[in-house]
């Protein structure tokens, strides 16, 4: 390894696959630094996917580090259905025409069934419809039954199952299909601590996914995917309905145009994190590296670039299901993120952002981050059962390491997409007094080399043991001779 990843304050998602199914790979993807695994439930079987969740864990428990689990909706992406002879050529002005029939015969280069029904309801002429991605474009001419016809704008290859987009949004199927309610209940069966909902449009469709997600028994924090261009003007609703959010940049660079994706990623950061959520950048970060040992220089660009506008997490995708070289993706992500946290400017950031605060935790969070900006403490320690004091804390940027010392294994799984913050088991004794469980959480860190003497610590917590969402106290400690606290002060 070239760089620790321990060090790191940017976490890594990496999604499971075909690759790192090889024997020893997925422990070194561990070694090299992801904190999320991710199950691409768009592809294969359940039992797929139940071996890889009982892998992450048994690798987890092996390395001593902890690596959470996200499962990943697949959504009702709008597909073309399959071509009689393989793939076709489509040239431009040719005509094509868009069968959206459930008995549609399989397709040729003049037509091709679809797996959305309802698309002659949502185009009308001179929509523009975009295939593969963005690589074959189509206008649409008129409208007739159950067919899209259509004018080739931009030709090409292709192939069985790609994407349909329209350009701009606008398509209105559900955002859970009955597939993703069955993955649902399997996420919940696993464990999964995360649950990614595809082409999310409104608030709404995240509460259905939660009442779902409930009903079967889980509790794993959800990620709304932002892919589609509708819901931009309701972003903000969105973010306040999830957990996590992720700027999926496929489909969203599709419908609403690559000019227009970056200047939009910047705004999807920054207002998820100034809404207290969590925020991944995801797709294609380092697609190169599907093939390549190293990534070009516009990949480091791009993943520095979100590092410094403040993403909590970084992810990888094909690099890591069915790249060449799974480890060294990760190993090149974790080397980007540290080299563009050294150019982080915490201070400035810190003054910049205007948070709401509604809750006695927020409070004490700001006054955490104030009071170790100006005392130049050495960590900031958050005793939490469920892990949102730690959330809080990461809200606002500093270069002072968070501590979330929890507890319970699922808190601590939650915390590891958040920006800045190192999950830590800490179990308060039952009759332990709370001057006695900080002592004991000072000695904890110092044992693990985290502090040394002379160190300051603030450290915040809640006057009842086991009480969610309680905290209401910061301290500052000083650490002394063999990890003591040498005198407490209350603020």
């Amino acid at each position: 390894m070239n760089a620790n990843p321990l060090l790191r304050r940017t976490k890594i998602v990496a999604t499971l696959g075909p690759a790192t199914d090889v024997p020893g790979m997925l422990e070194k993807i561990i070694a090299e630094g992801v904190n999320v695994a991710r199950l691409n439930l768009s592809h294969g079987q359940p039992d797929d996917h139940r071996a890889r969740a009982n892998a992450v864990r048994a690798a987890s428990l092996a390395s001593g580090r902890e690596v959470g689990i996200l499962a990943d909706l697949q959504g009702p992406k709008i597909r073309i259905e399959t071509f009689a002879n393989g793939p076709v050529e489509l040239a431009d002005g040719a005509s094509f025409v868009l069968d959206c029939r459930p008995d549609a015969p399989p397709g040729d280069a003049t037509r091709v069934g679809v797996s959305y029904y309802g698309l002659p309801h949502d185009v009308h002429a001179g929509d523009v419809l975009l295939l593969d991605d963005g690589l074959v474009a189509l206008t649409v001419q008129d409208v007739a039954g159950a067919e899209v016809r259509c004018k080739v704008l931009v030709g090409g290859k292709l192939s069985n199952r790609k994407g349909l987009n329209r350009q701009g949004g606008g398509l209105s199927v559900t955002a859970l299909s009955d597939k993703d309610k069955a993955d649902i209940k399997l996420a919940a069966e696993i464990g999964a601590d995360f649950l990614a909902v595809s082409f999310v449009r409104s608030a709404e469709d995240m509460h259905q996914a939660r009442r779902l997600l409930h009903e079967a028994g889980g509790n794993a924090a959800l990620v709304a995917k932002i892919e589609r261009a509708d819901a931009i003007p309701v972003l903000g609703e969105i973010i306040d309905a999830s957990d996590v959010v992720m700027v999926a940049r496929g489909d969203l660079g599709v419908e609403i145009g690559d000019a227009e994706l970056p200047g939009l990623q910047k705004k999807i950061i920054r207002e998820t994190v100034q809404r207290n959520r969590a925020v991944i950048t995801a797709t294609q970060m380092l697609q190169s590296m599907v093939r390549s040992p190293i990534p070009t220089r516009a990949e480091v660009l791009d993943v520095a670039n979100a590092v410094i506008d403040g993403t909590d997490a970084v992810m990888l995708s094909e690099e890591t299901a069915a790249g060449a070289h799974p480890d060294k993706a990760v190993a090149a992500m974790t080397r980007i993120c540290l080299g563009a946290e050294r150019q982080f400017e915490p201070k400035e950031d810190l003054g910049s952002v205007s948070h709401q605060m509604n809750r006695t935790d927020q409070a004490i969070a700001l006054a955490a981050m104030v009071l170790a900006g100006q005392l130049g403490v050495r960590a900031i320690v958050a005793l939490t059962e469920s892990g949102a004091t730690a959330q809080w804390l990461s809200r606002y940027r500093s270069a002072v390491p968070i501590y979330g010392m929890s507890p319970s294994a699922a808190a601590r799984r939650r915390m590891l997409v958040l920006r800045d913050v190192q999950p830590v088991e800490f179990t308060h004794g039952e009759r332990q007094s709370m001057a006695a469980s900080t002592r004991a959480a000072v000695q904890l860190l110092f044992g693990k080399g985290k502090l040394v003497e002379g160190d300051s610590v603030v450290i915040t917590y809640g006057d009842r043991i086991g009480h969610v969402g309680g905290t209401n106290t910061l301290k500052l400690l000083w650490v002394g001779p063999d990890g003591t606290v040498e005198s407490l002060r209350d603020l």
